[in-house]
C-alpha cells in the first residue's frame, strides 16, 4: 500500500495539547546584575544615612552612659565615670525639661492646625485660577521660607521689642497697648514667626499635590454641578490627604525642634528662660553646664518621642484610609 502524502496536506496529530512556553527565568548571572545595581542605587543613601544619622545616634547614646567626675577644685582633665541610666532618670525627674515638653505641646495645638490650613487654602487659592499671576503669588509666598531663620528671627525681634518696634509705636499713637513679649503673648509671638517661614514651603507642597491631580475628576465635578468650594474641599482636598498627612508630621517634628527664635528671645525678655524647650534645655546642659552626658540622654529622649510620635501619626493616616476604603 502506498504510504505517499500529498503536496497540499499535512498529517495531524491527535491527543497532544499545545503547551505555552513559560517566560524565561533570569538565571543567576542576571539575578546577581539585578543585586548589584539595587547595592549601587542605595550605597550613597546608605552611607549617607549612617555618617549622619545612625552614628551621631550611636555615639550620643554612648555618651548618655557617662558622666565626667571632677576631683578637688575641679582644675585638670575629669575622670569618665560609667553612670548607666543615671542621666536618663535625671532628665526625666527635671521639672524643666518636662515642662518644655509642654510649652512644645501648647506650640503644637496653635502652630500646627493654623500652619496646614492657611497653607491648604493658600495653595488651593492658587490652584481655582482666581488669582492672576500665578507665578509671581507662587515667588511672593515663598520668598520668607528662603530667608534664613535666624535672620527672619531677629528682624521679628525688633518688631516686638518696646522702644525699637514701629508697629508698637503706631499702636501707641492710637492709644493700644500691646506687649509682643509678654507672659501670654510671647508663644503667639514665636508662632507667628514660624508661620511666616513655613506657609509658603507647605503651601508648595500642597500646590504640587494638587496640580498633580487628574483634570477629568475636576470636570466631572464641575459638570455635576459642584462649585468651587464644594470642588474644593469634598474632591481635591481628600484626594491629597496624603500631602496632609506628610505636612503635619513634618509640622510636628519641626515643634519638637523648635529652638531659634526661642533662644533670640531669651535675650530680649524673661518669659523665656534658658531652658524654655527641650532643645534649648539640651544646649544649656551642654554648654552652659558642661554636662554632656546630660545633654545626651535629653536629645536620645528627644528623638524617642519624635520617633514615636511620626510612627502614631503614619499609623493613624494609615487606619483612616483603610477605614475609609
Amino acid at each position: 500500500m502506498s504510504t505517499a502524502i500529498s503536496p497540499g496536506k499535512t498529517r495531524k496529530r491527535t491527543g497532544t495539547t499545545a503547551r505555552a512556553e513559560s517566560p524565561a527565568r533570569p538565571g543567576r548571572a542576571g539575578r546577581r546584575q539585578q543585586m548589584l545595581a539595587c547595592a549601587t542605587l542605595l550605597a550613597p543613601f546608605t552611607a549617607l544615612l549612617v555618617a549622619v544619622f545612625l552614628v551621631p545616634v550611636g555615639y550620643a547614646i554612648g555618651l548618655s552612659l557617662f558622666s565626667e567626675d571632677h576631683k578637688g577644685l575641679g582644675f585638670g582633665g575629669g575622670t569618665t565615670v560609667f553612670t548607666g541610666l543615671r542621666s536618663y532618670l535625671a532628665v526625666l525627674t527635671d521639672p524643666s525639661f518636662v515642662s518644655g515638653f509642654g510649652v512644645i505641646a501648647l506650640y503644637c495645638v496653635i502652630f500646627v492646625p493654623v500652619v496646614v490650613i492657611g497653607a491648604l487654602a493658600l495653595a488651593l487659592l492658587l490652584d481655582s485660577g482666581l488669582i492672576r499671576l500665578r507665578r509671581t503669588a507662587q515667588m511672593l509666598l515663598y520668598v520668607p521660607h528662603a530667608v534664613p531663620g535666624i535672620i527672619a528671627a531677629v528682624i521679628w525681634l525688633y518688631l516686638y521689642t518696646p522702644g525699637l518696634s514701629p508697629v508698637i509705636k503706631v499702636f501707641a499713637q492710637a492709644d493700644i497697648t500691646i506687649d509682643f513679649l509678654g507672659l501670654h503673648t510671647v508663644l503667639p509671638s514665636i508662632v507667628n514667626i514660624a508661620l511666616w517661614s513655613g506657609l509658603g514651603y507647605n503651601m508648595v507642597i500642597f500646590y504640587a499635590a494638587l496640580q498633580a491631580l487628574p483634570r477629568e475628576v475636576i470636570e466631572a465635578a464641575r459638570i455635576d454641578g459642584a462649585g468651587g468650594i464644594r470642588t474644593a474641599l469634598l474632591v481635591k482636598v481628600p484626594i491629597i490627604k496624603g500631602s496632609v498627612v506628610m505636612v503635619c508630621m513634618f509640622a510636628l517634628i519641626g515643634a519638637l525642634q523648635l529652638f531659634t527664635e526661642p533662644m533670640l528671645m531669651n535675650q530680649a525678655t524673661p518669659m523665656v528662660n534658658s531652658r524654655f524647650t527641650p532643645n534649648m534645655y539640651i544646649y544649656d546642659a551642654a554648654f552652659r553646664r558642661n554636662n554632656y552626658g546630660l545633654a545626651s540622654a535629653a536629645s536620645v529622649i528627644l528623638l524617642i518621642v519624635t520617633c514615636a510620635l511620626s510612627y502614631a501619626v503614619t499609623r493613624w493616616a494609615g487606619r483612616r484610609e483603610r477605614s475609609a476604603r
